[in-house]
């Protein structure tokens, strides 16, 4: 059985640090996917590390914030009433 997962190798990128609290299953939940990344990926990652990825990934891919990009024809906040 091959084995994969949502997110891909880890990229470089500029960060800004943000706190946020999580409930301690959400904590043992990325601790285990990030143990798993690790392991397919061959490179040791964190929890904190894949975090701020998920979330990024998760609104990339959320149809109703797309739709509400800033300029994009159709959007609800360029609608007038």
């Amino acid at each position: 059985m091959t084995r994969k997962l949502s997110l891909g190798p880890v990229p470089k990128a500029e960060t800004v640090k943000l706190t946020v609290t999580i409930t301690v299953q959400l904590r043992a939940d990325l601790d285990r996917y990030a143990a798993l990344h690790s392991e397919l990926h061959g490179t040791v990652v964190d929890a904190a590390t894949l975090a701020p990825l998920m979330l990024e990934t998760f609104i990339a891919r959320d149809k109703g914030f797309r739709a509400e990009r800033p300029g994009r024809t159709g959007s609800l906040s360029n609608r007038t009433n």
